[in-house]
Protein backbone atom coordinates (compact mmCIF):
# COMPACT_ATOMS: atom_id res chain seq x y z
CA UNK A 1 0.00 0.00 0.00
CA UNK A 2 1.26 3.89 -0.94
CA UNK A 3 1.88 6.07 1.71
CA UNK A 4 0.78 10.03 1.82
CA UNK A 5 -1.04 12.59 4.34
CA UNK A 6 -4.41 13.94 4.78
CA UNK A 7 -3.67 17.71 5.61
CA UNK A 8 -7.20 19.45 7.83
CA UNK A 9 -6.95 22.37 7.86
CA UNK A 10 -9.55 24.89 9.88
CA UNK A 11 -10.51 28.65 9.86
CA UNK A 12 -9.89 27.89 5.46
CA UNK A 13 -13.45 25.97 5.41
CA UNK A 14 -15.29 28.89 6.79
CA UNK A 15 -14.14 31.45 3.76
CA UNK A 16 -16.74 30.78 1.33
CA UNK A 17 -16.19 31.35 -2.19
CA UNK A 18 -13.05 32.73 -2.09
CA UNK A 19 -12.00 29.32 -0.04
CA UNK A 20 -9.79 27.79 -3.44
CA UNK A 21 -7.19 31.19 -2.87
CA UNK A 22 -6.33 29.82 0.57
CA UNK A 23 -6.60 26.23 0.08
CA UNK A 24 -3.98 26.83 -2.99
CA UNK A 25 -1.69 29.30 -0.78
CA UNK A 26 -1.70 26.42 1.67
CA UNK A 27 -0.70 24.14 -1.29
CA UNK A 28 2.05 26.59 -2.04
CA UNK A 29 3.42 26.83 1.36
CA UNK A 30 3.25 22.77 1.68
CA UNK A 31 5.13 22.48 -1.48
CA UNK A 32 7.66 25.09 -0.16
CA UNK A 33 8.02 23.09 3.21
CA UNK A 34 8.51 19.64 1.58
CA UNK A 35 11.76 21.16 -0.81
CA UNK A 36 14.30 20.22 2.06
CA UNK A 37 12.98 16.92 2.77
CA UNK A 38 14.33 13.66 1.60
CA UNK A 39 11.68 12.46 -1.53
CA UNK A 40 9.12 13.68 -4.00
CA UNK A 41 5.60 14.53 -3.24
CA UNK A 42 2.16 14.86 -5.15
CA UNK A 43 0.31 17.81 -3.44
CA UNK A 44 -3.17 17.84 -4.36
CA UNK A 45 -6.79 19.31 -3.17
CA UNK A 46 -9.86 16.98 -3.97
CA UNK A 47 -12.96 17.74 -2.75
CA UNK A 48 -12.57 20.09 -0.23
CA UNK A 49 -9.26 17.37 1.08
CA UNK A 50 -5.41 18.31 0.46
CA UNK A 51 -3.05 14.93 0.09
CA UNK A 52 0.44 14.83 -0.10
CA UNK A 53 1.32 11.34 -1.78
CA UNK A 54 4.32 10.19 -1.69
CA UNK A 55 5.67 9.12 -5.54
CA UNK A 56 9.08 7.87 -4.16
CA UNK A 57 11.27 6.56 -1.11
CA UNK A 58 10.83 9.52 1.54
CA UNK A 59 11.94 10.45 5.00
CA UNK A 60 8.92 9.67 6.86
CA UNK A 61 9.56 11.55 10.17
CA UNK A 62 11.48 14.72 8.52
CA UNK A 63 8.47 14.87 6.10
CA UNK A 64 5.96 14.90 9.75
CA UNK A 65 8.08 17.39 10.91
CA UNK A 66 8.34 19.87 8.12
CA UNK A 67 4.71 19.49 7.56
CA UNK A 68 4.00 20.53 11.57
CA UNK A 69 5.78 24.23 10.96
CA UNK A 70 3.13 25.08 8.13
CA UNK A 71 0.69 27.81 8.73
CA UNK A 72 -3.10 26.54 7.98
CA UNK A 73 -2.48 23.03 8.96
CA UNK A 74 -4.79 21.72 11.93
CA UNK A 75 -4.42 18.61 11.43
CA UNK A 76 -2.10 16.17 9.96
CA UNK A 77 -3.55 12.49 8.54
CA UNK A 78 -1.04 9.84 8.05
CA UNK A 79 -2.67 7.37 5.10
CA UNK A 80 -2.17 4.65 3.15
CA UNK A 81 -3.73 4.02 0.31
CA UNK A 82 -4.83 0.98 -2.61
CA UNK A 83 -6.49 0.99 -5.70
CA UNK A 84 -9.40 1.56 -6.28
CA UNK A 85 -11.62 -2.16 -6.18
CA UNK A 86 -14.57 -3.90 -5.04
CA UNK A 87 -15.54 -4.97 -1.26
CA UNK A 88 -12.87 -7.84 -1.61
CA UNK A 89 -10.13 -5.17 -2.49
CA UNK A 90 -11.62 -3.06 0.71
CA UNK A 91 -12.00 -5.55 3.23
CA UNK A 92 -8.19 -7.43 2.43
CA UNK A 93 -6.83 -3.61 2.83
CA UNK A 94 -8.80 -2.94 6.21
CA UNK A 95 -7.53 -6.24 7.73
CA UNK A 96 -3.82 -5.56 6.48
CA UNK A 97 -4.16 -1.49 7.99
CA UNK A 98 -5.13 -2.78 10.98
CA UNK A 99 -2.74 -5.72 11.58
CA UNK A 100 -0.27 -3.52 10.44
CA UNK A 101 -0.72 -0.79 12.91
CA UNK A 102 -2.65 -2.56 16.09
CA UNK A 103 -1.49 -6.16 15.91
CA UNK A 104 -1.41 -7.89 19.67
CA UNK A 105 -2.77 -4.53 21.25
CA UNK A 106 -6.15 -5.09 23.28
CA UNK A 107 -8.22 -2.08 22.17
CA UNK A 108 -11.47 -0.57 21.10
CA UNK A 109 -12.27 0.25 17.41
CA UNK A 110 -14.85 1.57 15.39
CA UNK A 111 -15.01 1.98 11.33
CA UNK A 112 -16.09 5.12 9.94
CA UNK A 113 -16.70 4.80 5.47
CA UNK A 114 -16.98 7.91 3.59
CA UNK A 115 -17.84 7.30 -0.54
CA UNK A 116 -16.49 10.16 -2.01
CA UNK A 117 -17.56 7.64 -5.34
CA UNK A 118 -21.30 6.90 -4.79
CA UNK A 119 -21.10 4.03 -7.23
CA UNK A 120 -19.77 1.76 -4.64
CA UNK A 121 -22.33 -0.86 -3.98
CA UNK A 122 -22.70 -0.82 -0.44
CA UNK A 123 -23.21 2.59 1.88
CA UNK A 124 -20.82 3.66 4.10
CA UNK A 125 -23.13 2.29 6.99
CA UNK A 126 -23.13 -0.79 5.44
CA UNK A 127 -18.74 -1.04 5.05
CA UNK A 128 -19.03 0.06 8.46
CA UNK A 129 -20.50 -2.63 9.78
CA UNK A 130 -19.29 -5.23 7.35
CA UNK A 131 -15.29 -4.16 8.12
CA UNK A 132 -16.09 -4.07 12.07
CA UNK A 133 -17.26 -7.81 11.31
CA UNK A 134 -14.22 -8.58 9.43
CA UNK A 135 -12.00 -7.15 11.86
CA UNK A 136 -13.73 -8.69 14.84
CA UNK A 137 -12.87 -12.22 13.21
CA UNK A 138 -9.47 -11.75 11.93
CA UNK A 139 -8.03 -9.86 15.49
CA UNK A 140 -9.61 -11.51 18.43
CA UNK A 141 -7.95 -8.63 20.94
CA UNK A 142 -10.13 -6.00 19.25
CA UNK A 143 -13.52 -4.76 20.64
CA UNK A 144 -16.02 -2.37 19.44
CA UNK A 145 -16.75 0.59 21.05
CA UNK A 146 -19.00 3.34 18.40
CA UNK A 147 -18.99 6.15 21.32
CA UNK A 148 -15.28 6.42 22.62
CA UNK A 149 -13.32 3.98 20.65
CA UNK A 150 -9.24 3.67 21.34
CA UNK A 151 -9.21 3.87 17.06
CA UNK A 152 -11.25 5.37 14.83
CA UNK A 153 -10.60 3.76 11.58
CA UNK A 154 -10.72 6.15 8.83
CA UNK A 155 -11.89 4.90 5.03
CA UNK A 156 -12.46 7.06 2.49
CA UNK A 157 -13.43 5.90 -1.39
CA UNK A 158 -11.98 8.12 -4.09
CA UNK A 159 -9.93 7.68 -7.21
CA UNK A 160 -7.96 5.29 -4.54
CA UNK A 161 -9.20 4.04 -1.11
CA UNK A 162 -7.48 5.38 1.71
CA UNK A 163 -6.91 3.69 5.59
CA UNK A 164 -5.94 6.64 8.69
CA UNK A 165 -6.61 6.46 12.29
CA UNK A 166 -4.25 8.95 13.87
CA UNK A 167 -4.50 13.32 13.87
CA UNK A 168 -1.30 14.89 14.10
CA UNK A 169 -1.54 18.19 15.29
CA UNK A 170 -0.59 21.20 12.93
CA UNK A 171 0.64 24.32 13.15
CA UNK A 172 -2.87 26.10 13.49
CA UNK A 173 -3.14 29.90 11.69
CA UNK A 174 -3.28 30.92 8.46
CA UNK A 175 -1.40 30.04 5.35
CA UNK A 176 1.29 32.26 4.52
CA UNK A 177 0.57 35.21 1.76
CA UNK A 178 -2.95 35.28 2.51
CA UNK A 179 -2.73 38.26 4.46
CA UNK A 180 -0.19 40.90 3.29
CA UNK A 181 3.39 41.28 4.28
CA UNK A 182 5.14 42.94 7.16
CA UNK A 183 8.59 44.05 8.20
CA UNK A 184 9.64 42.44 11.40
CA UNK A 185 12.60 44.39 13.22
CA UNK A 186 14.57 41.38 14.33
CA UNK A 187 17.50 41.49 17.06
CA UNK A 188 19.29 38.83 18.80
CA UNK A 189 17.07 38.72 21.43
CA UNK A 190 14.71 36.31 22.36
CA UNK A 191 11.28 38.82 21.81
CA UNK A 192 11.79 39.80 18.15
CA UNK A 193 11.69 35.94 16.24
CA UNK A 194 8.48 35.20 18.69
CA UNK A 195 6.96 38.44 17.17
CA UNK A 196 7.44 37.43 13.67
CA UNK A 197 6.73 33.77 14.28
CA UNK A 198 3.22 35.16 15.51
CA UNK A 199 2.26 37.43 12.64
CA UNK A 200 3.37 34.85 10.14
CA UNK A 201 0.80 32.55 11.69
CA UNK A 202 -1.83 34.71 10.75
CA UNK A 203 -0.75 33.74 7.22
CA UNK A 204 1.49 37.07 6.99
CA UNK A 205 4.76 37.08 4.89
CA UNK A 206 7.88 38.28 6.32
CA UNK A 207 10.73 40.51 5.77
CA UNK A 208 12.91 41.51 8.03
CA UNK A 209 15.56 44.02 9.12
CA UNK A 210 17.93 43.99 11.39
CA UNK A 211 20.83 46.89 12.71
CA UNK A 212 24.05 46.16 12.46
CA UNK A 213 27.06 48.22 14.41
CA UNK A 214 30.49 47.35 13.61
CA UNK A 215 32.88 47.09 14.93
CA UNK A 216 30.83 47.06 17.75
CA UNK A 217 28.92 44.30 17.01
CA UNK A 218 30.99 41.11 15.80
CA UNK A 219 30.11 39.59 12.56
CA UNK A 220 29.22 36.98 14.88
CA UNK A 221 26.55 39.07 16.46
CA UNK A 222 24.85 39.56 12.44
CA UNK A 223 25.30 35.42 11.37
CA UNK A 224 23.30 34.79 14.83
CA UNK A 225 20.71 37.15 13.94
CA UNK A 226 20.90 35.30 10.21
CA UNK A 227 20.28 31.98 11.97
CA UNK A 228 17.03 32.96 13.87
CA UNK A 229 15.78 34.37 10.70
CA UNK A 230 16.43 30.70 8.87
CA UNK A 231 14.76 28.99 11.87
CA UNK A 232 11.48 31.39 11.74
CA UNK A 233 11.61 30.71 7.87
CA UNK A 234 11.02 27.09 8.54
CA UNK A 235 7.47 28.48 9.89
CA UNK A 236 7.34 31.86 7.85
CA UNK A 237 8.81 30.39 4.64
CA UNK A 238 11.45 32.53 2.95
CA UNK A 239 12.33 35.95 4.32
CA UNK A 240 13.73 39.32 2.79
CA UNK A 241 16.81 40.15 5.29
CA UNK A 242 17.83 43.83 5.05
CA UNK A 243 21.15 44.23 7.11
CA UNK A 244 21.83 47.77 8.15
CA UNK A 245 25.01 49.29 9.11
CA UNK A 246 23.72 51.33 12.12
CA UNK A 247 27.23 52.56 13.07
CA UNK A 248 27.45 56.09 12.44
CA UNK A 249 23.65 57.31 13.27
CA UNK A 250 24.14 55.62 16.57
CA UNK A 251 27.80 57.55 16.62
CA UNK A 252 26.26 60.66 15.78
CA UNK A 253 23.15 60.38 18.28
CA UNK A 254 25.45 59.46 21.00
CA UNK A 255 27.77 62.33 20.18
CA UNK A 256 25.27 65.43 19.92
CA UNK A 257 22.22 64.48 22.13
CA UNK A 258 21.27 63.35 25.77
CA UNK A 259 22.22 59.89 27.34
CA UNK A 260 19.24 59.39 28.66
CA UNK A 261 17.70 59.83 25.42
CA UNK A 262 19.80 57.36 23.35
CA UNK A 263 17.34 54.66 23.38
CA UNK A 264 14.48 56.48 22.00
CA UNK A 265 16.32 58.67 19.88
CA UNK A 266 18.17 56.07 17.97
CA UNK A 267 15.18 53.46 18.57
CA UNK A 268 13.08 56.31 16.33
CA UNK A 269 15.61 56.61 13.50
CA UNK A 270 15.53 52.52 13.61
CA UNK A 271 11.44 52.32 12.71
CA UNK A 272 12.34 55.55 10.26
CA UNK A 273 14.77 53.52 8.17
CA UNK A 274 12.57 50.12 8.52
CA UNK A 275 9.59 51.89 7.42
CA UNK A 276 11.62 53.20 4.44
CA UNK A 277 12.83 49.64 3.61
CA UNK A 278 9.18 48.28 4.11
CA UNK A 279 7.29 50.70 1.71
CA UNK A 280 10.42 49.69 -0.98
CA UNK A 281 9.19 45.93 -0.17
CA UNK A 282 5.18 46.79 -0.69
CA UNK A 283 5.24 46.08 3.19
CA UNK A 284 1.87 47.10 4.84
CA UNK A 285 3.51 46.83 8.55
CA UNK A 286 5.91 46.91 11.11
CA UNK A 287 6.48 44.43 13.42
CA UNK A 288 8.37 44.88 16.81
CA UNK A 289 8.50 42.34 19.90
CA UNK A 290 8.06 44.92 22.43
CA UNK A 291 6.49 43.69 25.46
CA UNK A 292 4.98 46.76 27.65
CA UNK A 293 6.59 47.83 30.67
CA UNK A 294 9.86 45.11 29.74
CA UNK A 295 12.20 47.68 29.32
CA UNK A 296 12.86 51.66 29.57
CA UNK A 297 12.03 51.62 25.75
CA UNK A 298 9.13 50.10 26.25
CA UNK A 299 6.74 52.18 28.76
CA UNK A 300 3.60 53.48 26.71
CA UNK A 301 5.33 56.79 26.74
CA UNK A 302 7.96 55.47 24.92
CA UNK A 303 6.12 53.57 22.83
CA UNK A 304 3.91 57.17 21.95
CA UNK A 305 7.31 58.90 21.17
CA UNK A 306 8.60 55.88 18.81
CA UNK A 307 5.58 55.50 16.99
CA UNK A 308 5.20 59.15 16.07
CA UNK A 309 7.47 58.76 13.37
CA UNK A 310 5.72 56.18 11.86
CA UNK A 311 2.53 55.90 9.11
CA UNK A 312 2.52 52.28 9.04
CA UNK A 313 0.67 50.25 11.44
CA UNK A 314 3.23 48.84 13.89
CA UNK A 315 2.09 45.56 15.28
CA UNK A 316 3.43 44.23 18.89
CA UNK A 317 1.84 40.67 19.14
CA UNK A 318 3.99 40.77 22.41
CA UNK A 319 2.69 43.50 24.27
CA UNK A 320 0.89 41.74 26.82
CA UNK A 321 3.35 38.78 27.37
CA UNK A 322 5.74 38.55 30.22
CA UNK A 323 8.92 37.01 29.67
CA UNK A 324 8.75 33.78 30.22
CA UNK A 325 5.52 32.88 28.51
CA UNK A 326 7.49 35.07 25.52
CA UNK A 327 10.25 31.97 26.58
CA UNK A 328 8.29 29.51 26.32
CA UNK A 329 7.25 29.95 22.67
CA UNK A 330 10.81 30.80 21.54
CA UNK A 331 11.54 27.00 23.04
CA UNK A 332 8.58 25.73 21.45
CA UNK A 333 9.64 27.27 18.02
CA UNK A 334 13.29 26.68 18.79
CA UNK A 335 14.65 30.08 18.83
CA UNK A 336 15.61 30.22 22.33
CA UNK A 337 19.15 28.69 22.27
CA UNK A 338 20.44 30.77 19.54
CA UNK A 339 18.83 33.90 21.08
CA UNK A 340 20.56 33.74 23.81
CA UNK A 341 24.27 33.08 22.44
CA UNK A 342 26.35 35.97 23.87
CA UNK A 343 26.78 38.23 21.21
CA UNK A 344 25.41 41.82 21.55
CA UNK A 345 22.68 44.27 19.36
CA UNK A 346 23.53 47.42 18.62
CA UNK A 347 20.75 48.40 21.01
CA UNK A 348 22.61 46.88 24.29
CA UNK A 349 26.08 48.16 23.11
CA UNK A 350 24.61 51.99 23.10
CA UNK A 351 22.11 51.59 26.15
CA UNK A 352 22.43 54.31 28.64
CA UNK A 353 22.83 53.75 32.61
CA UNK A 354 19.64 56.13 33.07
CA UNK A 355 17.35 55.80 30.29
CA UNK A 356 14.40 58.47 30.19
CA UNK A 357 10.87 55.96 30.96
CA UNK A 358 8.82 58.80 30.36
CA UNK A 359 10.02 60.64 27.61
CA UNK A 360 8.45 63.82 26.40
CA UNK A 361 7.76 64.07 22.42
CA UNK A 362 8.84 68.01 21.77
CA UNK A 363 11.86 67.38 24.31
CA UNK A 364 12.93 64.45 22.06
CA UNK A 365 12.41 66.68 18.94
CA UNK A 366 14.33 69.74 20.34
CA UNK A 367 16.96 67.05 21.20
CA UNK A 368 17.17 65.85 17.45
CA UNK A 369 16.97 69.25 16.28
CA UNK A 370 20.83 69.17 16.97
CA UNK A 371 21.65 66.06 14.35
CA UNK A 372 20.16 68.26 11.62
CA UNK A 373 22.75 69.06 8.73
CA UNK A 374 24.35 65.13 10.05
CA UNK A 375 21.62 62.91 10.26
CA UNK A 376 20.87 63.28 6.74
CA UNK A 377 23.69 62.12 4.88
CA UNK A 378 24.30 59.10 7.26
CA UNK A 379 20.75 58.13 6.70
CA UNK A 380 20.83 57.76 3.18
CA UNK A 381 23.97 55.99 3.34
CA UNK A 382 22.80 53.64 5.75
CA UNK A 383 19.85 52.77 3.63
CA UNK A 384 22.12 52.50 0.18
CA UNK A 385 24.65 50.34 1.58
CA UNK A 386 22.14 47.88 3.57
CA UNK A 387 22.66 44.42 2.66
CA UNK A 388 19.75 42.29 1.41
CA UNK A 389 19.51 38.30 2.32
CA UNK A 390 17.12 35.50 1.10
CA UNK A 391 17.03 33.91 4.12
CA UNK A 392 15.07 29.98 3.12
CA UNK A 393 17.50 29.67 0.23
CA UNK A 394 20.49 31.56 1.30
CA UNK A 395 20.71 33.45 -2.23
CA UNK A 396 22.44 36.69 -2.09
CA UNK A 397 20.34 38.82 -3.82
CA UNK A 398 21.63 42.07 -3.35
Amino acid sequence: MDRAFLIKYGEIGVKGKNRYLFEDALIKQIQFALKKVEGEFAVRKEQGRIFVEAVSEFDYEGTLDSLKKVFGIVGICPMVSCEYGDYDVLEQHAVLYMQEHYQNRPLTFKVNARRAKKNFPLTSMEINAKIGEKLLQTMDHLKVDVHHPDVLLNIELRERIYFYSETIPGAGGMPIGTNGRATLLLSGGIDSPVAGYMIAKRGVELDAVYFHAPPYTSDRAKQKVVDLARLVSEYAGEIHLTVVNFTDIQMAIYEKCPHDELTIIMRRYMMKIAEDLAKKRNSQALITGESLGQVASQTIQSLFVTNEVCTLPVFRPLIGFDKQEIINISEKINTYETSILPFEDCCTIFVAKHPVTKPNLKAIKRSEQKLEGVIESLYQEAVSTAESILVGSEKIVS
